[in-house]
């Protein structure tokens, strides 16, 4: 006789497609640093990028995975965009918001929206049904953020997506969505 996995378990794990060209800076190590170091020279090499543009982007990203790794970020995903010489990625910081006995997806979405009202900016507020859970999904022009409830009511696995040149129109609107749509907990 086999058991079903217990759907009020927190989960042990997550697992998230997202596509190979995407490269993967696993913030939970030391060495996030080096490695975003090598996608930035890897995005540069051979072509007619400027230093200051070079560094620019460096210190971009390197200030978003500081500030992922301070609010628990686990991992960041980078795929290259280049435009008009600079090197702007498409990226996706997977983050950890525990929350044990509180604060529903409803509760997080009535949240963000009487903070929305306090500072109007372009960003829908919803709740949707993902395969993973209940979500409460933040769109605006070039952004989506993703909180997943998670099982059990530990907290979120927030997806925080950046889409700086095409913005969430088109394909990598619809590829961010699937890259949501792919997570499963592992229990």
């Amino acid at each position: 006789m086999t058991t079903e996995p217990d759907a009020t378990a927190p989960p042990k794990d997550y697992r998230l497609l997202v596509p190979r060209d995407w490269f993967r800076i696993d913030l939970t190590e030391e060495r996030w640093r080096a490695q975003l170091k090598t996608f930035v020279d890897h995005q540069a090499a051979g072509k007619a990028v400027p230093a200051e543009i070079k560094q620019e982007a460096w210190a971009i990203l390197r200030n978003t995975a500081e500030a992922g790794v301070r609010t628990g970020a686990l991992e960041f995903f980078l795929r290259p965009e280049l435009e008009g010489g600079g090197i702007l990625p498409v990226s996706l910081i997977v983050s950890l918001i525990p929350r044990p006995g509180g604060l529903t997806p409803r509760d997080l979405r009535d949240s963000l929206e009487a903070k929305q009202r306090q500072n109007p900016a372009a960003v829908e507020i919803t709740t949707v049904t993902l395969p993973a859970g209940e979500t409460v999904r933040v769109a605006g022009p070039t952004t989506l953020d993703l909180y997943v409830w998670m099982p059990g009511g530990v907290g979120y696995l927030a997806l925080a997506f950046a889409v700086p040149l095409s913005g969430l129109t088109g394909p990598m609107g619809r590829l961010c969505d699937s890259i949501a749509e792919s997570l499963r907990w592992i229990v």
